[in-house]
């Protein structure tokens, strides 16, 4: 039973929204337009509000769509924008311009991101290297005005997919153009933050240019894109409270704060990544050739450069009035000393270059082959941190260049003339992608612009799959659709090694194979109807990261563990859809039991007690989404998305951590819900009014983080988002939008964006 203190009431206003809507929007009239999903499910007769998924015609699990007219309505500056409003989605964006935005579903946390697959156009765009914030997906080599639509299917259960699917799959697809068109387009934006001793504005500007032409068998798009964005201050330096033992170099400026284990500190300044100032430029280029009406090739180079910087601040100021930056403080008559590098500020450097070749027939029925390959090239990725607060004297260089990712998919499937009893939907292929992490770190005489002196430490390594699968979708009967499959996948983890400045440590090849069994039944009840079951097992292996990277900063170590297991997860899910001409209504049940789980935490039975990648026992996930998406309802113009999501996520079993059984797993809230009402007013008008609901989280597996609404808490937060989009003319589209209109301050350990408006004209011909 919800009890109705104020967080209560704003769920229960959310889940009103969601739900009410929904119930009203299936009984509305039947004389509105084609729903915005574009999705086909085969066992449903009524298909014709529905478009084919590219990647997986079968579908045997949820699936929700994002449309580029939906996207047109909302705020978007960065591709992962299109992903905010989904069904137990969480989009760990920080500010605009976030290069970590990681993505939760369900059971799976932000911090797991090897446990979610983003594609764009068949390459493979997620960064499993790793399987943390600082891993996400490459949103940047996918333009958000270019995009066609944007498809999710949830959960590991197609064959077609690999484990790291357990989360979700993200498939993006590209709009090729049928007509020599030119796209400019020009967004600011800006929030004003008042919050420990910060009291300024911080924003930004994104602008970007495309073109594109079909000409006969051939047709192109170039695009080309600058951002330069200012986020909010981040990561703020705190003290906890000392003993009253001293007044050295008395200072004023902290600000008394609650910390999120609920004792007292002092917030003195902005450090660590502090507030970032990123610039970003963008370049992606794709061209198709038709070589016969069957048969398409198509080639991909995508580029992205950031430069970045993390600034520091002090609040402290000594009696003279200058700034506090390290050494003996004394603060309200308490004592603390700050280190050398305490506010010490730091840059970032990244060049990424994206390449992809396909090939591939799209007959209707029959055999069709399709061929996938991608090369994603991690050439400069390079921090440097100052060993103290100077503008250039010693420091640290941190280096990833030459990590990288490839890919290779032979996919065959054949289809029949017609869905009749007893027919099949036949799909097999061959995957295989290879990862190699190669870091190594260097002192410098000048961090700014040094050159790299003595190696400090090096690590790195190479993770290889390759998988065989076949599915087979059955026509039982009329009404009756099984489908089936299996994926076999031989990993292994070689090249391995760790190295300091006098030693080198090398470890020696694993090597791992599984079988991941999935099956998948449809019942179409009616015409309108449809009841699904589905099952599956999944393997995620484990990273090069978690393999080989261990780190040592000077206060805290943290060891690399090459002998970590696999994820085994077992997933079922139960749905029910229904379809109306003006809309798709979705009801789903599901559970997840995930064995040896990868996560990073502390073994508390150990002293003394040892942090790195660990696996937890038992990880169980229980819950149950409502969706609907629907044009014109209740009356003609109004389009309306609705969703709420109950997640029981669990740690059942975890003997290194036992404080952490029975909590609710790493920042999974119990209950999300989203509402997105758009009015299209006139041919020309439409506004555009969204909710986020997202419940309490925590940063911690045993909960010890008590106190969720400050920095290092995790918030419950209700939030609301508008947009005014307005055609000006035939070429001209202009917009005014706001995020976090009531200004709602929240935390995910970070402090999130403030009240935030953006402007925004759109040129095309």
């Amino acid at each position: 039973m919800l009890l109705l203190d104020s967080r209560g009431r704003a769920l229960a206003r959310a889940i009103a929204c969601a739900l009410g809507a929904s119930c009203l929007s299936v009984h509305a009239s039947d004389s509105g337009g084609d729903t915005q999903r574009a999705t086909t499910l085969r066992e449903v007769k009524v298909t014709a509000a529905r478009q084919a998924s590219q990647l997986d015609p079968d579908l045997p699990a949820a699936v929700e769509t994002v449309s580029a007219t939906q996207l047109q309505h909302l705020n978007v500056v960065n591709t992962e924008d299109a992903l905010k409003y989904l069904p137990a989605f969480g989009i760990r964006k920080r500010f605009i311009g976030d290069e970590n935005a990681t993505f939760s579903v369900r059971g799976t946390s932000n911090q797991q991101s090897a446990r979610g697959l983003v594609y764009l156009d068949g390459m493979l765009l997620s960064n499993l290297l790793g399987n943390n914030w600082s891993n996400p997906p490459r949103w940047s080599m996918a333009f958000p005005e270019n995009l066609a639509r944007v498809e999710v299917i949830y959960g590991a259960y197609s064959a077609l997919y690999p484990g790291n699917a357990i989360g979700a799959t993200v498939l993006m697809t590209t709009r090729m153009p049928d007509t020599l068109e030119f796209n400019a387009t020009a967004q600011a934006f800006t929030q004003h933050v008042d919050t420990y001793g910060v009291d300024r504005n911080f924003g930004g500007s994104r602008q970007s240019a495309t073109i594109g032409d079909r000409s006969g068998r051939f047709a192109f798009l170039l695009g080309v894109s600058h951002l330069q964005a200012n986020g909010q201050p981040l990561v703020y330096a705190t003290q906890n409270i000392a003993p009253r033992v001293g007044s050295v170099n008395p200072a004023t400026g902290a600000v008394a704060d609650t910390g999120a284990n609920g004792l007292p500190r002092q917030v003195i300044g902005i450090n660590s990544e502090g507030q970032e100032a990123t610039r970003q430029d963008e370049a992606h280029l794709r061209l198709t050739y038709d070589f016969t009406p069957e048969l398409t090739g198509a080639v991909t180079a995508g580029y992205w450069k950031q430069n970045l910087s993390h600034r520091t601040d002090t609040f402290l100021r000594d009696a003279a009035g200058q700034p506090v930056w390290s050494g003996p403080v004394s603060i309200d008559g308490r004592q603390y000393t700050l280190p050398a590098n305490f506010f010490a500020p730091s840059t970032r450097q990244s060049r990424n270059y994206l390449y992809g070749v396909s090939l591939g027939t799209h007959r209707e029925s029959g055999w069709n082959v399709t061929a996938d390959v991608s090369y994603f090239d991690m050439d400069r990725n390079r921090d440097r941190t100052a060993a103290t607060v100077s503008d250039d004297g010693a420091g640290l260089l941190a280096a990833g260049d030459g990590s990288r990712w490839r890919t290779f998919d032979l996919r065959a499937t054949h289809t029949p003339d017609s869905v009749l009893p007893n027919t099949h939907t036949i799909s097999l292929g061959y995957h295989f992608d290879g990862y190699r992490l190669d870091n190594a770190s260097y002192a410098l005489d000048r961090w700014r612009n040094g050159s790299a002196g003595a190696l400090t430490a090096a690590n790195g390594g190479s993770t290889q799959t390759q998988a065989l699968y076949l599915q087979d979708a059955w026509q039982l009967a009329e009404r009756w659709r099984l489908t089936v499959g299996a994926r076999y996948e031989q990993w292994r983890a070689f090249g391995g090694s760790r190295s300091t400045a006098n030693a080198t440590v090398v470890y020696p090849e694993r090597k791992e194979s599984h079988t991941s069994p999935k099956a998948s039944l449809a019942w179409s009840v009616s015409d309108t109807v449809l009841l699904r079951l589905s099952g599956a097992r999944a393997y995620r292996f484990p990273t090069v990261n978690e393999l080989f990277q261990g780190t040592f900063n000077g206060i805290s170590l943290v060891n690399n563990d090459p002998s970590l297991k696999p994820e085994n997860d077992l997933s079922r899910e139960l749905s029910a859809e229904w379809y109306r001409p003006n809309g798709v209504a979705r009801f789903t049940l599901f559970r997840s039991d995930t064995r040896n789980t990868l996560f990073s935490q502390t073994d508390t039975t150990v002293f003394p007690n040892v942090t790195n990648v660990q696996n937890v026992g038992l990880v169980r996930t229980r819950g149950a989404e409502a969706s609907y998406d629907g044009r014109d309802v209740i009356v003609e113009g109004i389009d309306l998305t609705a969703n709420v999501a109950y997640t029981q996520a669990t740690t059942v079993r975890n003997v290194r951590n036992p404080a952490s059984e029975g909590k609710q797993f790493y920042r999974i809230p119990r209950w999300r819900a989203n509402v997105v009402a758009t009015w299209r007013a006139t041919e020309r008008l439409a506004l555009t009014l969204a909710g986020r609901y997202s419940g309490r989280q925590y940063n911690t597996l045993d909960h010890s983080d008590v106190n969720p609404d400050t920095f290092g808490g995790a918030s419950d937060f209700l939030t609301f988002d508008t947009k005014v989009s307005w055609k000006a003319s035939d070429h001209v589209d202009l917009g005014v939008g706001v995020d976090n209109l009531t200004n709602r301050r929240y935390y995910v350990y970070y402090p999130y964006p403030s009240r935030t408006w953006l402007v925004e004209a759109k040129f095309h011909l």
